[in-house]
């Protein structure tokens, strides 16, 4: 039976671009030019980033695309051996189009995922100028390049919030709807959303405002996670993705959605099984320790004090209306559907990293949730991401036939 509604093509809401190596030099002056980042050749042939002193080799694992498993590896990759889609834009869309990919929104590489590059930098004033400058190169060239083909990710100037104010509101002037935020501030040497001093109000002010969303990335810490110092890697990586779920927990327990009410966050490469258990252990915690966390008692130096009346603070109705998870693959997330909500999941295909389900995209999503109802899988696969980031896609192209 023909299905009423377009289900063929997804919109993937977390998936990176390696910068073209020319971004920066075409849009600063050229006295610029050797402070800005750039690429270098080395001795062997290997070419790699430059910034601040720094050298910064591309990694094989964030440019796999087209390699088959066995290929994969981490050891630094020339951009002549990545597949070309990994950083120009034209060539991007026909991957996309291969894998049924109707829009995308990418996060950054040289710069990691909320611009902690520039935060990082000797030279502040000067890192702002090149953090400008990547917005304009995403919002006019590589989203420019195909409208309603991309969403538009902003960075903002970490280091100061009224910085970041002024970057949301030009960056929101030219469309972007969405900012790269950190899922975790404190090892950045940043103060949290808990913060006392409200380091972070004016910026989620002005996302509220602006409607723009805060886009969280797992990894935006810049820690690798460790089970213990010696724990194999591959149980590390198997439980990184749950850095998510704390992510996820401090905004529900901030107030932040309280003061904020239009103020929502998506949650990238995190998956979503995780989400019913943790939110009914919150509900446990508040129901079983309320009492004395609310007269002031202290315990272990639990932390900083909750930002909410407890009595009334309702955890799933929070979640429902301000957390946005995403998944690559996940059938467990998939069969808790009904307590996670339809309307709070959307789909991502990490291209071109190593978790990518490209280029078999849309049949992976489709066979994790083809059991459902048109409407469901609709909303899941492009639905709810044109309602978060108000978002228009293009018209599916017509792919010629064989």
């Amino acid at each position: 039976m023909t299905s009423s509604l377009p289900l063929d093509w997804l919109i993937s809401v977390d998936d990176h671009v390696l910068e073209p190596p020319n971004l920066w030099l075409d849009r600063l002056p050229k006295k610029d030019h050797d402070r800005a980042p750039h690429m270098e050749v080395d001795e062997t042939g290997m070419d790699f980033w430059v910034y601040d002193g720094k050298k910064f080799p591309s990694s094989g694992l964030s440019a796999v695309a087209g390699k088959e498993k066995e290929e994969f590896s981490p050891e630094p990759l020339r951009y002549s051996e990545m597949r070309p889609g990994c950083y120009d834009a034209t060539a991007r869309l026909e991957d996309m189009n291969r894998a049924g990919i109707l829009a995308s929104l990418c996060f950054p590489t040289i710069t990691r995922f909320c611009g902690q590059l520039f935060s990082e930098a000797s030279d502040r004033e000067f890192g702002l100028v090149c953090l400008k400058a990547y917005n304009d190169w995403m919002i006019e060239e590589w989203c420019g390049s195909a409208p309603g083909r991309y969403i538009p990710l902003t960075l903002i100037p970490l280091w100061d919030p009224r910085l970041a104010v002024q970057e949301l509101e030009r960056c929101a002037a030219k469309g972007s709807t969405t900012f790269a935020f950190s899922e975790n501030p404190a090892p950045l040497g940043l103060p949290t959303i808990h913060d006392r001093d409200g380091y972070w109000e004016p910026v989620m002010a002005a996302a509220n405002d602006l409607e723009m969303v805060a886009s969280m990335h797992v990894g935006s810490s810049s820690q690798v996670p460790k089970i213990a110092p010696d724990a194999p890697f591959m149980a590390n990586l198997t439980w990184g993705a749950m850095r998510t779920s704390g992510a996820m927990l401090s905004w529900l327990f901030s107030g932040m959605f309280q003061r904020y009410p239009k103020l929502k966050i998506a949650l990238s490469e995190g998956e979503i099984g995780w989400m019913p258990y943790y939110l009914e252990r919150a509900e446990q915690v508040i129901d079983k320790q309320r009492h004395w966390v609310k007269r002031g008692v202290r315990f272990h130096e639990h932390g900083g004090a909750d930002a909410l009346d407890l009595d009334t603070l309702d955890i799933r109705a929070s979640f429902r209306e301000h957390v946005f998870g995403c998944f690559i693959d996940d059938a467990h997330g998939i069969a808790s559907i009904d307590e996670i909500g339809e309307d709070n999941i959307m789909c991502e295909t990490d291209y071109p990293h190593s978790d990518s389900t490209w280029p078999n995209c849309i049949d992976v999503v489709k066979n994790r949730i083809g059991h459902l109802s048109e409407e469901v899988q609709y909303k899941i696969l492009r639905g709810n991401a044109e309602r978060l980031y108000r978002f228009t896609p293009a018209e599916p192209p017509v792919l010629a036939t064989a």
